[in-house]
């Protein structure tokens, strides 16, 4: 079962107030998620087997029982064995949730290995972070040290232009959901990088990351010691991949994502196709009217 369909994820969504409320659908977790208009969407996230023609049913009477605007599904699987429901759902999506490329290791190889199937730059950048005397330590989830990676992103929401989430969606987020760490990088007494990881026996994953904007600090390279550290502790947890969680499609430039995946792709080459996304419309006039709404930039 993906981390996005586990029951900790859906307690960790109701705690943070990200769903109004869950159902559960012969073990598949359905999401109910305020969208816009007064509207709701269901949302199942994260579905790595084929869904039976029963579910299928279950799910589309679901949605018309509750009266929402649509059901949305999303896959995950990273051995490209996607699935298709396009006779009772369309392609596409109204929120993406899982980003539909991702870059993976896989860590049956040893760390000699890893490391040399990075870019010379990642390596050089890890060891230049541990001359610099950058140390990476897992820490406890404490609301002091939730707050210090929350000051990071602060900093990096700001330089880099995107929004983040509450500080106490990351206390939410770590205290809720099993199996997951919190990693900061310190030079000295100083916290200028840290990052929220799930590590898990099948795949671990990147959450989110923040380093500081400091250019006093920025030039350590604590972002690339982070990582390595997150991967060997993937690694002996007994973590078959280890997943960064969203990269750019291959071949495209300038998107969103551009700026973590040139990131990413310094410390490995395995990028994925992992994510397919689906959707039923059971409002269809009010739905295409959000639509438009929304590309006015008027929601």
């Amino acid at each position: 079962m993906s981390i996005w369909q586990r029951k900790s994820r859906g307690k960790m969504l109701i705690d943070s107030g990200q769903a109004e409320n869950l159902f559960d659908i012969d073990g598949i977790k359905v999401e109910k998620r305020k969208v816009s208009l007064g509207e709701y969407g269901l949302f199942v996230i994260g579905i790595e087997e084929k869904i039976s023609d029963k579910n299928k049913k279950d799910l589309l009477n679901l949605c018309k029982k509750e009266n929402t605007l649509f059901i949305q599904i999303e896959t995950i699987n990273y051995k490209n064995k996607l699935f298709d429901l396009q006779k009772e759902f369309s392609v596409g999506y109204y929120k993406k949730f899982i980003t539909p490329y991702t870059a993976v290791i896989g860590l049956d190889n040893s760390e000699d290995e890893i490391l040399k199937n990075m870019k010379q730059k990642g390596r050089y950048n890890i060891r230049l972070a541990v001359k610099k005397g950058v140390v990476v330590k897992e820490v406890s989830k404490t609301k002091e040290n939730i707050k210090e990676f929350y000051n990071l992103m602060l900093e990096t929401t700001s330089r880099d232009n995107f929004f983040g989430n509450k500080l106490e969606f990351y206390e939410v987020f770590l205290n809720s959901l099993e199996n997951s760490s919190l990693l900061l990088a310190y030079k000295g007494e100083k916290v200028i990088c840290g990052g929220i990881f799930i590590f898990d026996k099948d795949v671990s994953i990147y959450y989110y990351g923040a380093s500081t904007s400091s250019k006093e600090y920025r030039n350590l390279m604590a972002p690339y010691l982070l990582q390595w550290e997150a991967i060997k502790r993937a690694k002996n947890y007994g973590s078959v991949l280890y997943d960064f969680l969203g990269v750019s499609e291959p071949n495209k430039k300038n998107t969103s994502l551009s700026g973590v995946t040139d990131f990413k792709l310094k410390l490995t080459k395995d990028v994925r196709d992992v994510s397919n996304s689906y959707i039923f419309v059971n409002k269809r006039l009010k739905y295409f009217f959000i639509l438009l709404l929304r590309k006015l930039g008027n929601i």
